[in-house]
């Protein structure tokens, strides 16, 4: 299975979610996914040092071979490049894609190796409530449910959502980021 493969090879990383859904052979994952593996630590083959970058917080189904859903913040609009360069064999036509984006200020599309990326501005909050929220699910309708049939859930409110915004290139897309300021205060007070 895709998702177990990844796992192996250490591209899942804070893990939540994984393991198969209610639906035969098609398996769900939350966490964050690698882009860029973090180098080998000094005189190891093995032991890897941190991811260097993350598509973080991320919601996927997958079959055996490709992805279903994909869900997720990328810290910035040029790093769906990098997500490509890794796994664009995964993805099809097919596959829903609701990607948050700290850097864009404005909803939009973008086609990429045949995949449509449907794309929303990141404020702030947790990517998971903030998809649900857009999808309009509520908290009730996943009620009883596993975790990974949540994610079942949530794609399937994904694939009739009517993305806002326009259709650009990815050069397009951009020239139009902004400069994300990040506040310094962090944690209690």
């Amino acid at each position: 299975m895709l998702l177990e493969d990844l796992d192996k090879q250490g591209l899942t990383f804070i893990t939540n979610v994984l393991g198969e859904t209610s639906e035969k052979g098609v398996w769900a994952y939350r966490g964050d996914l690698v882009l860029i593996q973090g180098s080998f630590r000094e005189g190891s083959t093995t032991d890897r040092k941190p991811p260097e970058l993350l598509l973080h917080q991320t919601a996927v189904l997958a079959g055996s071979d490709k992805f279903i859903f994909l869900n997720g913040l990328f810290g910035e609009l040029q790093h769906i490049s990098i997500f490509l360069e890794n796994y664009k064999q995964f993805l099809s036509p097919d596959t829903v894609t609701l990607f948050y984006v700290e850097n864009i200020e404005t909803a939009m599309q973008i086609e990429l190796e045949g995949v449509t990326f449907r794309l929303l501005p990141y404020k702030e909050g947790m990517v998971w409530n903030e998809t649900m929220e857009t999808v309009y699910i509520e908290k009730a309708d996943l009620k009883g449910q596993s975790a990974e049939d949540k994610v079942v859930t949530v794609y399937e409110a994904a694939k009739s959502y009517k993305a806002k915004g326009e259709t650009l290139s990815f050069e397009d897309a951009l020239a139009k980021t902004i400069v994300v300021k990040k506040s310094a205060a962090v944690g209690p007070v």
